[in-house]
């Protein structure tokens, strides 16, 4: 698999395809630069060499004029050769120094397309001219001394080395010209050359800007505006839409971060919620409960005393049966007799509710003392054992020890009441797995029994008071309230969870293990100890 491309790598292409074409521009501009630099240095080099022939040429062509003396008179033969020996210093003179200027051939950029090579043969044959005509003038006995009134240029020997060395100079202008004119063409050259890198260069630096804008926008500019929308998303609560991007970079990998925290968010979110739904339900239910508890207490209390007069009544009937079934009928006297002990064993059930509900409406002041957790759920479980409803069903429990700050009484008939609702639950066979754990500073007792499950709507009313559920059709529907309203006096919370009918009910209890009390602020510098990590001190299961 190749290896992804990071932003960086993304990014050092880019500038190194931007200086790439940007120095191709300049290396054109640079170029065709220096050709016309040196171009214009070479013209105005042989510029100044033709200038040099020009005044060779003059001076060649002193060497024919026909000069006159002081007197007026034409030049004696003499007087002619010292002329034309004058000129031919002059005409030595001028090629010393041009030969001087060619030296700067050598080190020129664009030198001769014949390296010099027709320049040096017109030299060497001025030179041979020039040595020529010296010759045939200085010599005795030539012919341009052997006749007396005839001009020395007039001369045919000399006339014809005159010619040759007129040819030669001409030769050396026109090859001048033709270097010139060479040079010309080659900087023409060099400048369609450095126009065809500079126009070249401009090209690629368009298609390169074109192509970076386009994978700058695919690269960098897409992939920040996923991000943006995708953080505008979550700001606006949606949590469910990921970013997706596909640059394979930094960019990437901080869209699959930024997932990843909105998940977790989510997943807090979501859990949040739903801690606040249950804490409004526990609310609600605490104070219909309140509302509840005043009520019944009301109603109790104006209840109690005529209940209490019908017990009493009934009662002393009963004891006076005796006498006053001698005056009736058997069949009479059973049914009376039977009549007043229903009439005592419902007024009797009825204070057994009344006072169910004043212990409801009583706010609880009972003492808490460090209790064992483990062993008081097993001493509940023994109370239980002899139920007549326990039957073939089983209890598994691992008593755990665990102190906490508890009014033992309280937690007992707490405790009892689950055990009782669960075991009427379960048909036989049926399991109840009790456990004991810690979390933090709180102690935490999980029910979770194997019977015949609760509804959304029956865990919506359980801990209501006068709501119950229990297939044998018995109870007040109390027990759960009360349950929860000592919980509550505890400082902790008690909820039911199950999967549905048929699959089973849990109850979780949490109490804090230290009850709250005010305590002074510590004086001294030494700070109070952060509370410890959670340690379960067993598995907390699913309700099955």
């Amino acid at each position: 698999m190749a290896r992804p491309w990071r932003l960086r790598h993304k990014l050092f292409l880019g500038l190194g395809l931007v200086v790439g074409s940007i120095a191709l521009l300049l290396g054109g501009a640079v170029f065709g630069l220096l050709s016309y630099v040196e171009a214009g240095r070479i013209v105005d080099h042989k510029l100044h060499q033709l200038q040099v022939t020009v005044v060779l040429r003059d001076q060649i062509h002193q060497m024919a004029d026909n000069r006159t003396n002081a007197e007026g008179k034409s030049q004696n033969r003499q007087e002619q050769q010292q002329y034309i020996l004058h000129w031919y210093t002059q005409v030595r003179n001028s090629l010393e120094y041009y030969r001087e200027t060619r030296k700067s051939d050598q080190n020129s950029q664009f030198p001769d397309p014949d390296d010099g090579e027709g320049q040096r043969h017109a030299l060497a044959k001025i030179d041979t001219s020039l040595a020529k005509l010296k010759q045939l003038i200085t010599t005795p006995g030539t012919r341009a001394d052997s006749q007396g009134d005839q001009r020395v240029i007039d001369d045919p020997a000399v006339r014809a080395a005159y010619h040759e060395l007129m040819k030669e100079s001409t030769n050396l202008f026109a090859i001048i010209k033709t270097d010139i004119d060479d040079t010309f063409r080659h900087a023409d050259t060099n400048r369609r050359r450095g126009t065809a890198i500079a126009v070249s260069g401009t090209v690629v630096a368009a298609l390169l800007i074109l192509t970076m804008l386009y994978y700058f926008k695919v690269w960098v500019f897409t992939p920040i505006r996923l991000l943006q929308a995708g953080v505008q998303r979550v700001h606006n609560g949606d949590f469910e839409h990921p970013i997706q991007l596909q640059s394979h970079d930094e960019l990437e990998e901080l869209g699959n971060e930024f997932d990843a925290m909105t998940a977790r968010f989510r997943d807090i979110y979501k859990d949040l919620a739903q801690q606040v739904n249950d804490r409004s339900r526990q609310l609600v239910r605490s104070e219909r409960m309140v509302s509840v508890g005043f009520l019944a207490a009301g109603v109790a209390h104006e209840i109690n005393n005529p209940l209490h007069s019908i017990y009493l009544r009934s009662d002393s009937l009963v004891s006076r049966l005796g006498t006053l079934t001698k005056h009736l009928a058997p069949a009479d006297a059973t049914v009376l007799t039977d009549y007043l002990r229903v009439i005592q064993q419902e007024a009797d059930r009825c204070k057994q509710i009344v006072n169910k509900l004043l212990d409801f409406s009583r706010s609880g002041e009972g003492r808490r003392d460090a209790t064992d957790m483990g062993r008081l759920i097993q001493e509940v479980i023994d109370i239980a054992r002899p139920l007549p409803n326990f039957g073939r069903k089983r209890i598994e429990y691992q008593p755990v020890y665990l102190l906490a700050e508890v009014c033992p009484g309280d937690l007992k008939s707490v405790v009892l009441n689950l055990i009782v609702n669960a075991l009427d639950s379960m048909d036989d066979d049926g399991v109840l797995r009790i456990a004991v754990g810690r979390v933090g500073e709180v102690a935490e007792l999980r029910f979770q029994d194997s019977g015949c499950g609760m509804t959304p709507e029956v865990l919506e009313h359980i801990f209501e008071p006068f709501f119950t559920r229990r297939r044998t059709g018995n109870g007040t529907g109390l027990g759960l309230s009360i349950s929860h309203q000592i919980i509550d006096q505890h400082g902790g919370t008690i909820s039911a969870a199950s999967d549905g009918p048929g699959r089973g009910s849990a109850f979780v209890i949490r109490v804090p293990m230290r009850a709250a009390t005010a305590k002074p602020e510590p004086t001294d510098a030494k700070k109070p100890e952060p509370m410890p990590a959670i340690v379960p001190l067993w598995p907390i299961a699913k309700a099955a």
